[in-house]
């Protein structure tokens, strides 16, 4: 019984094949005629175990095709084989093909277009200097940012009321300050200079110091070599003098507190310049000195003062606030060291000489006693800090505020009063003395004295508050 059935499984299929007739086949001599149009041809019908097998492979149904047993014997003949091959490949019994996908088609490559030669790396532009502003404020930033700034650079940029001739001016001015300063800080030049200015006049504290008319001197020659000063005057000459025909006037104290040198304190140079008068210039010419170097403080255009101590500082103003260059000495120049220097509005320092408190008027006496003891309008105690130099008390005035007092009528009104006053009105303080504003007065005499009190605009305005401040009594007698 199981022979039969793999009988049955193994040759059943043949049984469904047809197979052509061999004498359907033209014979050689006989002339083909053209041959008819074939009729279909139909699959043949699979067994019930193809069947099977067909819906258990669940693939879809091939494309019907003549298998090798069922085309014309002519067709093989005259395809040599190629086709049964073929054909039996396709038969109904042959493993289905597998299906493949079909192919991509790709799309025709882009045309390359040839990249372009890369261009050399551009070179730097040239370095084009910007406009300088004309503020101050410029400057400062310059100097925030490291940069050293000299004293003349700084003098370019401060505007319309700072010209050339002021700056001429100005450097010759910074020249002689350079050359004063290197004969304090050298001992042997010092010693030098000191064995030649054997010669002395004046009498009493006005006999000039040998230093100081050496001072005079290098001043007084750099001044006429700028080229831009009319007039100068001086608190070591007598009489103004006439130079020619500058736009600038010049008044100066060549080396204020020269009488403390051997003690090795602070000295400085104080200067103060106006524009020349041209309604003076039909005058003599010592007259048209007198007139041009005798102007009220308000009509200054620049002032500055110098400070041969520890360091070498100038504070200089051209009208546009008070600003500080300290001198270095590995470059030779005045840097730019202390931007748009501003008084405290108020201090807690004094400086007055207390040796000649029962001197004083009983409204300074009284202000001094209640600032000491903590009484006065902010209820601090204030120190008392007083070195015997003008400038050099001025300069610490300024850096912590406070006030400066020298109550006597001792001070110059034209070459240290004036112009240190209008220095610290153009750092934010007040200068007086004691009853009107220093830069109000109008000189009546080319060296005419008064009390000064500088500083803080509030100490100063609180000092004033108290009336009688002046001091009159032993005024001290001074002859020139």
């Amino acid at each position: 019984m199981n022979y039969f059935f793999l009988f049955c499984i193994c040759f059943l299929p043949l049984l469904s094949f047809r197979w052509t007739r061999v004498g359907d086949l033209p014979s050689k001599a006989e002339v083909t005629p053209p041959a008819a149009p074939a009729k279909e041809i139909k699959p043949p019908s699979p067994s019930a175990v193809a069947r099977v097998l067909g819906l258990l492979r669940k693939t879809k149904p091939v494309e019907a095709t003549p298998s090798f047993f069922q085309q014309p014997l002519h067709t093989i003949l005259a395809s040599g084989g190629k086709a049964a091959t073929a054909a039996a490949s396709a038969s109904w019994f042959a493993p289905p093909a597998r299906r493949r996908k079909p192919a991509e088609v790709k799309p025709p490559p882009a045309e390359v277009k040839p990249r372009p030669t890369p261009l050399p790396p551009p070179s730097p532009p040239p370095f084009i200097r910007p406009p300088v502003p004309t503020s101050h404020h410029y400057a400062v930033a310059r100097a925030d940012a490291d940069e050293v700034v000299t004293m003349t650079a700084f003098l370019g940029t401060e505007g319309s009321n700072v010209d050339v001739d002021l700056v001429v001016l100005m450097t010759h001015l910074q020249a002689a300050c350079k050359h004063i300063a290197s004969i304090l800080a050298s001992p042997t030049e010092l010693q030098t200079t000191l064995s030649k200015s054997d010669f002395m006049f004046g009498v009493g504290r006005d006999a000039p110091k040998p230093l100081a008319v050496v001072s005079n001197n290098i001043i007084k020659a750099a001044l006429r070599s700028s080229g831009k000063v009319a007039a100068i005057a001086s608190e070591e000459d007598e009489r103004p003098v006439w130079l020619g025909e500058g736009p600038y006037v010049v008044v100066f104290d060549p080396l204020d507190g020269s009488r403390n040198i051997d003690a090795s304190i602070p000295t400085g140079t104080i200067f103060g310049i106006y524009r020349r008068l041209p309604e003076t210039d039909y005058l003599p010419t010592e007259e048209k000195a007198y007139a041009n170097v005798m102007q009220r403080g308000e009509r200054m255009v620049a002032a500055g003062y110098a400070l041969y101590s520890a360091s070498t500082l100038m504070a200089i103003s051209v009208g546009s606030g008070l600003h500080g260059f300290s001198l270095d000495y590995t470059i030779g120049e005045f840097v730019y060291s202390h931007h748009d220097i501003r008084i405290p509005e108020r201090g807690q320092i004094y400086s007055v000489n207390e040796a000649k408190y029962f001197d004083w008027p009983a409204g300074l006496r009284r202000y001094i006693d209640n600032i000491r003891q903590g009484k006065g309008q902010t209820r601090r105690h204030y120190s008392a800090r007083f070195i015997c130099s003008l400038v050099a008390d001025l300069h610490r005035t300024i850096m912590y505020g406070g006030i400066l007092m020298n109550p006597k009528p001792h001070l110059k009104l034209m070459y240290e009063a004036n112009p240190l006053s209008y220095l610290v009105e153009q750092g934010g303080g007040k200068g007086t003395d004691g009853k009107r504003r220093i830069l109000e007065i109008n000189p009546i005499e080319i060296h005419q004295r008064l009390p000064l009190f500088l500083g803080s605009a509030a100490d100063v305005s609180e000092l004033v508050s108290y009336g009688d401040i002046q001091q009159q009594r032993n005024p001290g007698v001074y002859t020139m």
